[in-house]
């Protein structure tokens, strides 16, 4: 008969496969981009620095004068009850947030905007991009992995880089703190090869030593247990040197 595979029981989305997030503190994101923020500027003040299990860097509690309370990842050398500004006119400091357009080239920033509204690049602990070239129409940034993006002007970001750069330099050193590690987020712990489990737990597995002893790709009309290894795959076999 053989077992359900991971890849069907994670598809199940039972508890154990589910993120926890009725655990964590809430979702990051700027403020609503009101006329206030459009034509002048919000003044708020920090008013807790917090730890939440869904994220890899700290979160600050931001509450604008406005009423509005939102949660950011929080920028290195900011503080409690330290004042926050967020719109065009707002200064070029730490933890301030204005539009792409306003803040000036070589700074680094974070928690970048992919559109006006949407909160979408370097929020993980360490990360920062840098604005590169300003146009009319764009604005281009470097991202952490190098690559440049043109985004919308309007687009917000942080000034800064997210905090807790040094988390991912030290090691776990024993396997049970990265299994609480991982289950925090409701991740799969140890991830194990296909081809290192029994024929019934994996297509790719028994065998003599770690040979899949089959295509990787996965047949066209294949059962979701066995849409394993290359899912409709472009090409496959060793890149031409040029």
């Amino acid at each position: 008969m053989g077992k359900n595979l991971i890849t069907q029981k994670r598809g199940k989305g039972s508890f154990t496969y589910r993120a926890h997030s009725h655990r964590w503190k809430g979702e990051i994101s700027h403020k609503v981009y009101d006329d206030a923020e459009k034509k002048k500027l919000v003044k708020g003040i920090i008013t807790d620095l917090i730890h939440c299990g869904g994220h890899n860097a700290p979160l600050a509690e931001i509450k604008y004068e406005n009423g509005e309370s939102v949660l950011i990842a929080a920028p290195m050398n900011i503080k409690l009850n330290e004042p926050i500004e967020s719109g065009v006119e707002a200064a070029v400091k730490e933890g301030n947030t204005l539009p792409l357009k306003s803040i000036p080239e070589g700074t680094s920033i974070c928690n970048i905007e992919s559109q006006p509204g949407k909160n979408a690049f370097c929020r993980a602990a360490g990360s920062f991009g840098k604005v590169l070239n300003k146009f009319e129409d764009h604005v281009v940034i470097e991202l952490p992995s190098k690559k440049q993006k043109s985004l919308n002007p309007n687009c917000r970001a942080t000034i800064g880089i997210i905090a807790g750069a040094g988390k991912k330099d030290k090691p776990f050193v024993k396997a049970g703190k990265k299994h609480w590690a991982t289950k925090s987020k409701g991740k799969l712990y140890p991830r194990t090869s296909g081809v290192a489990m029994n024929a019934v737990d994996h297509p790719f597995g028994s065998g003599r030593g770690r040979h899949i002893g089959k295509p990787k790709t996965a047949p066209r009309f294949a059962s979701p247990g066995r849409n394993v290894g290359l899912i409709h795959a472009r090409k496959t076999g060793r890149a031409k040197k040029q």
